[in-house]
């Protein structure tokens, strides 16, 4: 359970990685190439940027079964979508469409592949590391 607690706290982690790469999207490439572009850019990035930080984190706490690596992937999860929609729609204003916008894989947004990520990453590294 402890595991799981300093899990979820570095949670934030994740936070600071993301708003770090939106601001290199926003002040840096976005504009040199179009939106859509610049978003799919940002989402490898960013899975490239969690991917480190999720094997910084396994490695400094050993994830100790395939559980309850799957129960960190879902904490995280859980707290990614409830931070985007509270924050993008109660705090930031944005209409709940505009926060959908970014689900849609057939016109090429990739952010839910960002999702699946951060679900899937603990049970990822969990495995590689035995």
């Amino acid at each position: 359970m402890e595991t799981v607690l300093k899990y979820t706290v570095s949670w934030l982690g994740l936070v600071l990685v993301a708003i770090i790469n939106g601001a290199l999207r926003e002040r840096g490439y976005r504009q040199l190439m179009s939106e859509l572009a610049a978003h799919q850019l940002s989402t490898v990035i960013g899975l490239i940027l969690f991917g480190v930080y999720v094997l910084i984190l396994t490695r400094t706490w050993r994830i100790a079964s395939s559980g309850q690596a799957f129960a960190i992937g879902g904490i995280w999860l859980a707290l990614t979508i409830g931070f985007e929609f509270v924050f993008g729609h109660y705090v930031m204003g944005h209409p709940w469409s505009r926060l959908l916008h970014d689900y849609n894989l057939l016109k090429g947004r990739l952010w839910v592949l960002l999702l699946i990520w951060t679900a899937i990453a603990p049970f990822t590294f969990y495995k590689l590391q035995r």
